[in-house]
């Protein structure tokens, strides 16, 4: 009974005599100093929290899908509702056959000063399927805009593969 009470006496007056561990260089807590202020090496007008797109992809990234998207048959529709904050395009259009999914209003690589170019993409199944009704071929898509984005805009149009609509601002 007299050992572990003696034990235990010792280990105290040990530890107390360590007042310096905070100091010393053998806690790691002391290793790197005390932080001081940086500069910001941000440029404006980017979010530090969002990752930059760069092309170094690591050893585990897949590579990109590949687009097989299509441009649909033929727009039968295009209607442009005003909203609060801006507008809703929606269009509609008459795919060549059945099965058409991933349905897409893209911005047109080929937009002109004042014309928003939309092209009405689609992706096909790689099995063949049947032609159908019309009614069953047809799909809708619709995209919205900010006031910011319709600013500058006179002309919006939707693109397909034979046919384009269009509408003008009044």
């Amino acid at each position: 009974m007299h050992k572990p009470l003696a034990l235990t006496l010792a280990a105290a007056l040990g530890l107390a005599g360590c007042g310096g561990w905070k100091d010393s260089r053998v806690n790691p807590t002391n290793w790197f100093g005390r932080s001081a202020p940086a500069e910001a090496t941000v440029p404006q007008g980017t979010n530090p929290l969002l990752p930059q797109e760069s092309n170094a992809r690591g050893i585990f990234a897949k590579k990109p899908p590949e687009d097989k998207s299509v441009l649909i048959s033929q727009v039968t529709g295009l209607q442009i509702e005003r909203t609060a904050s801006g507008a809703i395009i929606h269009a509609s259009g008459v795919a060549a056959r059945q099965g058409a999914f991933d349905v897409e209003l893209r911005k047109s690589e080929t937009a002109e000063d004042g014309v928003l170019a939309y092209d009405f993409r689609v992706v096909y199944p790689e099995e063949a399927t049947l032609k159908g009704s019309e009614f069953s071929r047809t799909l809708h898509a619709a995209r919205t805009l900010s006031n910011e984005d319709l600013e500058a805009i006179r002309l919006v149009r939707v693109n397909g593969a034979e046919n384009a609509r269009e509408s003008r601002r009044r």
